[in-house]
């Protein structure tokens, strides 16, 4: 008889991962369920040598749980079906799949392959959403303090005390496929391969994962004051932001550097990546250097 191995993180969610997980006994009650802690697993090779033809995987958690799981068994070849079931908070990935919270497992198996890479301070991996420099990576550090302190971290209202008080911009350089640019008063540089990041905030509304390129997406929003941003960022989770052209740029690539001139936490996936000055992303299979693209800009700014 084929089981079906229940991956659960018990961190995600709000440290109720295990008890979500739990509840897919309603979906498969007629199957045989083993359920495994993920953070537990430290031979990917060895646990799927055990498994049968006819096994299934369900991953559950957050993004940062299945960014993990798709890095840690990235190059093993797994022919059983992989399946996710999202019980984090932000579900990006869920989100940039028309999926909604609650959504029953379904197979990601293409979707954890041909992943972009990101290297960060002489380390490599790969991402499924985006890859955050600036507020963004300031509010994934400030919300894993309130985590450890016991609270509910909401990312708009650390975003917004950031943008008044909290975070200071920087300036930047970037290099898309071997074209420089730089910005000054930088508030958000990531890169995106989805369109979500953040519990829905939208950089990049135009890019997609599915593209056949395998581009991926850089945005910054840039030299603007505190009060101004503050206006314009609400349209980040409708994705509007990209028409205030003078503060807003949006560049398609295959290879981007991002450098900023102070230290700045960092954040894969929502995991984070404390006091960094530099990110590099690599599409998956591309060594070409294609011609720049950028977004249209179809409004004037005000």
């Amino acid at each position: 008889m084929s089981k079906i191995y229940v991956l659960f993180n018990p961190l995600a969610g709000n440290n109720d991962g295990e008890q979500k997980a739990k509840k897919l006994e309603n979906l498969y009650s007629k199957k045989e369920i083993v359920y495994k802690d993920i953070t537990k697993i430290n031979d990917y090779s060895g646990f799927v040598e055990e498994l049968g033809k006819e096994d299934q995987i369900i991953v559950c958690g957050g993004d940062g749980t299945l960014n993990r799981f798709a890095n840690d068994t990235y190059n093993l070849n797994i022919q059983n079906n992989i399946l996710y079931y999202a019980t984090g908070n932000g579900n990006d990935f869920l989100r940039d799949l028309g999926k909604s919270e609650g959504a029953n497992p379904f197979r990601i198996n293409n979707y954890i392959k041909n992943l972009p890479s990101v290297t960060v301070n002489g380390e490599t991996r790969y991402f499924l959403n985006g890859v955050g420099f600036g507020i963004d990576g300031y509010c994934c550090e400030v919300g894993d303090v309130l985590r450890e302190k016991g609270k509910k971290p909401n990312y708009t209202n650390i975003a917004v005390k950031g943008l008044l008080h909290g975070y200071k911009p920087t300036s930047a350089t970037v290099i898309v496929d071997g074209q420089k640019k730089t910005y000054k008063k930088v508030w958000i540089a990531p890169t995106m391969y989805g369109r979500f990041y953040g519990g829905g905030m939208m950089p990049a509304p135009k890019q997609s994962r599915n593209n056949s390129k395998r581009l991926v997406s850089f945005a910054a929003v840039h030299d603007s004051g505190k009060l101004r941003t503050l206006y314009v960022f609400p349209s980040i989770f409708k994705g509007t932001h990209i028409n205030r052209c003078t503060m807003v740029d949006v560049i398609k690539g295959h290879n981007i550097t991002v450098k900023f001139d102070r230290p700045s936490a960092l954040q894969i996936d929502g995991e984070t990546i404390s006091g960094v000055t530099e990110y590099q992303v690599q599409s998956a299979g591309v060594s070409r250097t294609d011609k720049i693209k950028r977004a249209a800009c179809k409004k004037k700014d005000f």
